[in-house]
């Protein structure tokens, strides 16, 4: 993935940093669902971005990486970064005025992963994907998180980064990088997609599945993949 490949370099600003322990969230505008919903981040009493001032890299040495979860697993809610607004809380989605969600596609209940964002990336919509030939999708990249316990909106977690699916969605790229908590019970044991397939057979197939139909009940044709929706191992998506 040449953008998280570009922005690697720069973890030498951050460094090797936990920022887990450190980051406060605060609501505001009211829960999940109310559409002034919003979750800012601070740290040490003063706002930060969770884009922007969280580091890419949680411990260079071991690969590890820094993830922002959007969205907990089960739920419905599109709950993303905002690119655009002031410190760039997590806000609901929307579309025409109405606040997004994704339907049950049968045999799923919501998202069925944390699903959430590398910070300190971004998928270029002004530059073609040397292994896509597409644009990106102007957001930061999404990241899978497979582990054993349900996320947090705006928590952020150490992971281990295991492979990536490129997804095309409306002729952009939208690489989904898949990952897993570090210190999930069975990170010790998946290291590679083919662990995944071990450990958690049919996850990625499910995986495949989920975003090739979640657009389907909303009226869209199913998503399409490159290289024939077969994940990239961790050393690629590195």
């Amino acid at each position: 993935m040449h953008a998280l490949r570009r922005l690697g370099s720069m973890r030498g600003l951050f460094g090797a940093r936990s920022y887990s322990s450190k980051i406060q969230t605060m609501q505001v505008g009211g829960p999940v669902g109310a559409p002034a919903h919003r979750l800012y981040f601070a740290r040490n009493g003063s706002p930060v971005s969770p884009w922007h001032d969280i580091p890419l890299m949680a411990n260079s040495s071991t690969n590890e990486y820094n993830m922002v979860i959007e969205i907990p697993r089960w739920t419905n809610a599109k709950l993303e970064i905002n690119t655009l607004a002031p410190f760039n809380p997590i806000t609901h989605d929307t579309k025409n005025g109405q606040l997004r969600y994704v339907a049950n596609v049968f045999p799923y209940k919501g998202y069925i992963w944390n699903y959430g964002a590398l910070p300190q990336t971004y998928e270029d919509p002004h530059e073609v994907d040397a292994h896509t030939q597409c644009v990106g999708d102007g957001d930061p990249i999404d990241v899978l998180e497979v582990g054993q316990s349900v996320c947090a909106e705006g928590s952020v977690h150490k992971v281990k980064v295991l492979g990536a699916l490129a997804l095309i969605d409306g002729e952009e790229t939208d690489w989904k990088v898949l990952a897993i908590r570090s210190d999930d019970p069975q990170s010790q044991v998946i290291n590679t997609v083919g662990d995944l397939e071990v450990h958690m057979p049919g996850l990625v197939a499910a995986t495949v599945d989920w975003f090739t139909k979640y657009k389907v009940p909303d009226g869209k044709p199913p998503n399409t993949w490159a290289f024939d929706a077969k994940p990239k191992d961790d050393v690629s998506a590195h």
